[in-house]
């Protein structure tokens, strides 16, 4: 595969699809920079339920703090639970597979019922009101979706914690979002093994909190220590409750949800999504992008802690009345066979997933998906970093059958959903390659000194030129970090308009490929070049499982390249120095030898979150030889840390 080939929609697919080809694409998208407000108030009516309809589309009166659908009333929770009554009330809306095996599936009347008395719950016995912060700190159970909707109907923020963040981290949060409660597990299971969250809880509220009460959802049922008059058992106080609540009336720019993007180092920093336009662009983008149809299970591999797992695990698919799955366990476990024999037990249509795991499925098991029956395809989905070409190839061959249209989607915590992406039925794919933006959205590759569009091959900022309505809307507590962060670095037509931080360039046929973070840059000698460019071409090596590229310091350069490759076997590779000969010619070939690694280590994994986000900071400071200062617990597997280490020579 290379990113020159061009893949046609399925024309069978094309027929029935939401979106089935470009020309309804670019009626869409000509409809929406000619009539920006006509184009989302119109989409706004047809697809969210109103209690008292807005009266104005857009105000950006105070940009970039904008309004949408001023005026209008709604409860987010009655659009992903309650207008599905009438008519999907049999329907399974969570599909629950534990790590272990073991399969609950819950309908809409069943989440309705359960999400109410959470809600009574959290009323009735803990005092939570409309604008009260709750931490979520969970592991993937249903009771994770139970607690976030159940946030929503009574008009809680809700602000969801990863469960792998350490005590620290957690407090951090915590305290910068003034949460009253914290609602949590005892733990959960993991490659079969119970892990603990509880204990990491307790650390988090030592000292002086604004918790005030604990809720503890016992899930592995392995001892736990108890605060009297704060901890709480969630199945003790949900026996009495009422499976009736009735949704709090909540503004159409109400907030919903608080996430925080900071990693382990620097204050948090609490993205701030709103109710109305956050939600209706998670319905949308579900039914255009991923094509969801009525009859449909849905599977995203992410976490409910991170944006991914908002947006299209909870609240888009059970907005458009979906079918979703959530998954507690790991899917390379108990072998890399996991995720294809859950699709054929599940019948999945549609499977989303990072590039990481990709990858890491196709070393551990580049047969397995021929084991199993995966007809049911019709669309898989990458999100999360640009996928290369020769994990792209693997996935649309063996998986989809070379059927499966693949969604390479891009989009940020800050979106709230997708922003660019091929669109199944309609757009011609290039591997690797974002495409193009999401009808609705003003996506543009602009000069940050002129503000001018960049030209073919030249790489500038990803900016997004009009607000939409799921941007976010401020960081929490902190308004002016928020301009800085996002509205602090490129103008057009002398309006600061958002940058997502990301380079990306056009090609020829106004494709928008992702080059990179423009602070993971390297300046070798003068020549800027993205790390997601160079990780690209090295991963093109039939030898290479991933690769993580970052700059070392170097005394005539200024920086040099460092890459750290796991082989996805090193059986037959007698002479590594060959290999990393072989990897610097394709290099060559591709880039330049500018771009050639002056230094490559095989190394046996990289360090990712358990999200499958790797950890490039950390690789920066090994590659120069500092100490590792920030907080490896959080990572998939912290003792790699220390196995990097020992291999590279600094």
């Amino acid at each position: 595969m290379s990113e020159k080939q061009i893949f046609q929609p399925n024309p069978e697919f094309s027929k029935s699809a939401n979106i089935g080809s470009m020309d309804e694409y670019n009626a869409l998208q000509n409809r929406a920079i000619n009539d920006y407000e006509g184009f989302w108030g119109d989409f706004a009516k047809e697809k969210l339920d109103w209690i008292e309809p807005f009266t104005n589309v857009l105000d950006e009166s105070e940009a970039p703090f904008v309004k949408w659908f001023d005026g209008g009333k709604l409860n987010v929770s009655a659009q992903c639970i309650d207008r599905h009554l009438d008519t999907r009330k049999n329907k399974a809306a969570i599909i629950f597979e534990g790590d272990r095996g073991d399969v609950e599936t819950i309908t809409y009347l069943e989440l309705y019922r359960n999400v109410n008395r959470f809600a009574n719950l959290l009323k009735e016995d803990f005092g939570v009101k409309k604008g009260d912060r709750v931490v979520i700190y969970m592991p993937m159970i249903p009771e994770a979706a139970y607690a976030m909707l159940a946030c929503a109907r009574i008009g809680a923020i809700h602000s969801i914690v990863f469960g792998g963040f350490s005590s620290a981290a957690l407090k951090d949060r915590i305290e910068d979002a003034d949460a009253k409660v914290v609602i949590t597990a005892d733990g959960a299971f993991r490659k079969s093994k119970p892990y603990m969250l509880k204990p990491v809880v307790d650390a988090a509220l030592e000292g002086d909190t604004p918790v005030e009460k604990v809720l503890v959802v016992e899930r592995n049922n392995e001892d736990v220590t108890w605060k009297e008059g704060r901890d709480y058992s969630y199945h003790e106080l949900i026996k009495s409750k009422s499976s009736e609540c009735e949704a709090e009336v909540m503004d159409s720019e109400d907030p919903l949800f608080l996430l925080y993007t900071s990693g382990s180092t620097g204050k948090p920093k609490g993205v701030q999504h709103n109710s109305a336009g956050y939600i209706l662009w998670a319905q949308m983008t579900m039914e255009w992008v991923f094509d969801v149809k009525e009859n449909d299970t849905f599977w995203c591999t992410a976490d409910v802690g991170w944006i991914t797992g908002h947006t299209y695990i909870v609240y888009g698919p059970l907005a458009m009345g979906a079918t979703t799955l959530m998954f507690e366990g790991v899917i390379t476990y108990p072998d890399a066979g996991r995720p294809w024999a859950m699709v054929e037990k599940h019948r999945i249509n549609q499977f989303y997933t990072a590039p990481t795991a990709i990858r890491v499925l196709h070393k551990m098991g580049e047969d397995e998906p021929k084991k199993y029956d995966l007809s049911s395809l019709k669309v898989l989905g990458t999100v999360g970093e640009p996928i290369d070409p020769p994990a792209w190839g693997w996935y649309y061959e063996e998986v989809g059958n070379s059927k499966c249209a693949i969604v390479d989607t891009y989009w940020q915590t800050e979106t709230g959903g997708h922003v660019i992406s091929p669109l199944p039925g309609a757009t011609p794919i290039k591997p690797g390659c974002a495409t193009l933006p999401v009808p609705g959205i003003i996506a543009e590759i602009l000069d940050p000194i002129t503000g001018e569009k960049s030209e073919v091959g030249e790489t500038g900022y990803m900016c997004i030129s009009k607000p939409w309505p799921a941007q976010i809307r401020s960081v929490w507590g902190d308004k002016e970090r928020y301009v800085k962060s996002y509205f602090g670095d490129v103008k057009k037509d002398g309006k600061a308009v958002y940058f997502t931080g990301d380079g990306a360039r056009y090609d020829e046929d106004g494709y928008i490929t992702i080059t990179g973070r423009t602070d993971d840059v390297i300046n070798v000698s003068g020549h800027r070049m993205g790390t997601a460019e160079v990780e690209a071409v090295i991963n093109e090596d039939e030898n290479v499982a991933e690769v993580a590229v970052v700059g070392k310091p170097h005394g005539l350069k200024g920086e040099c390249i460092f890459a750290y490759i796991v082989l996805k076997s090193d059986d037959h590779i007698t002479d590594t120095a060959e290999e990393v000969k072989a990897i610097n010619n394709i290099i060559k070939q591709e880039i330049g030898t500018i771009a050639m690694c002056d230094h490559i280590v095989f190394v046996p994994g990289l360090p990712k979150t358990r999200s499958g986000k790797i950890m490039r900071r950390i690789l920066r400071a090994i590659a120069k030889g500092e100490e590792i200062t920030q907080d490896i617990s959080t990572l998939e597997d912290p003792a790699i840390v220390a196995k990097i280490e020992s291999m590279v020579e600094c």
